[in-house]
C-alpha cells in the first residue's frame, strides 16, 4: 500500500534530523553557546541566539514518557483518515528530559494512553529513502 500521508520535507536547518531518522537514528540539535537542545531544530538557537549548533545522536534505542497528549479523531490532513483515532503527544525524553518531543503513539487504544506512560521510539519505513520516528508503549 503506497504512504498516502504528506511526507515531512528536508530543509538546510533539519537535514541532519530527518537523515538520521531515515537510518533509525534520533539526532538533536544542540547549541554550542549555552549547550542547549533545541527541538524542532532551526537556523539559530531559541535560548541565546547562537548559530554555533551542532548535532548529537541520542541513538536508536530512544525511550521517553507521555508529557501531554490528545486524541484526534478527525483526520487533520488527507491521508489520516484510516488511522482514527489517532493519539498525538508531547513526550519527556529519557536521555535528554529537557527535550520534550511531538510524537504519534501507535499500538495504543484512547483509553490506555495516560500521562507518564513509558514509549519506545520506532521507525515506520515509508519509502525506500524514508522514515519516520513513531512510538508504542514499551510492555513493562
Amino acid at each position: 500500500m503506497e504512504y498516502q500521508k504528506p511526507i515531512p520535507l528536508k530543509n538546510q536547518d533539519n537535514s541532519p534530523y530527518w537523515d538520521a531518522a531515515d537510518r533509525h537514528e534520533l539526532t538533536l540539535q544542540r547549541c554550542d553557546s549555552c549547550h542547549e537542545y533545541a527541538h524542532p531544530p532551526g537556523p539559530s538557537c531559541a535560548k541565546c541566539g547562537s548559530t554555533d549548533l551542532s548535532w548529537v545522536s541520542i541513538g536508536d534505542d530512544v525511550k521517553a514518557t507521555i508529557y501531554s497528549y490528545v486524541v484526534s479523531y478527525r483526520p487533520f490532513l488527507p491521508g489520516f483518515q484510516d488511522e482514527l483515532p489517532l493519539i498525538i503527544a508531547q513526550a519527556e525524553l529519557e536521555k535528554v528530559p529537557e527535550v520534550k518531543i511531538m510524537c504519534n503513539v501507535l499500538e495504543c487504544k484512547p483509553e490506555d494512553i495516560q500521562i507518564g506512560m513509558p514509549v519506545q521510539m520506532i521507525w515506520q519505513d515509508i519509502a525506500e529513502d524514508r522514515a519516520l520516528p513513531q512510538w508504542k508503549p514499551v510492555d513493562e
